[in-house]
């Protein structure tokens, strides 16, 4: 009897896991797709009224969501020739104050990052886009956004880089 309950606990989870198919456990589905590439997001911020360029963004942006796909996918990085592709620019990063105290000055200041981001997937073309995505970090007004800038680039490219990977290999 014991054995017998064994092999039906051992083949459910067998069929459990096989129903998981091509997903894995941070719920992308790369489908049939092998390889992927992450194109040069270059920094045109200083197009943008506002908004001021900032040094090697582009290089930190591009590594950060090219280590996001890599940790989260089976994918291999390829530099041409991907199933999937990602391309875009970086068109906003700027500093606003957000909240005033009595003296009518800033008590707290906000740096906001904006990306335009295309995405290509060549073995589901339906699932092509062109999307903005973008997110802050807020600030002591009375801090130097340089004392600030390493943790905030973090969070704000943590969030950013999810957000494009949820749009593009995300099925939910």
């Amino acid at each position: 009897m014991n054995r017998i309950k064994n092999i039906v606990v051992l083949l459910m989870v067998v069929f459990t896991l096989q129903g998981c198919g091509v997903y894995n456990f941070t719920g992308g589905n790369v489908g049939t797709a092998k390889t992927f590439q992450v194109n040069y997001f270059q920094n045109y911020a200083a197009q943008s009224p506002g908004s001021t360029i900032e040094p090697n963004l582009d290089r930190d942006f591009t590594l950060a969501l090219q280590d996001l796909i890599l940790n989260q996918t089976s994918l291999d990085l390829v530099t041409a020739g991907g199933d999937l592709i990602y391309e875009g620019e970086i068109i906003e990063y700027r500093v606003a104050p957000m909240t005033a105290t009595s003296n009518q000055t800033a008590a707290q200041n906000r740096l906001t990052i904006g990306v335009k981001v295309r995405f290509f997937n060549k073995t589901k073309e339906d699932s092509d886009f062109e999307k903005n995505f973008s997110f802050f970090y807020d600030y002591d007004a009375n801090t130097l956004l340089d004392s600030v800038k390493g943790e905030a680039h973090e969070v704000i490219f943590e969030r950013i880089t999810q957000d494009i990977f949820n749009a593009s290999l995300a099925d939910w």
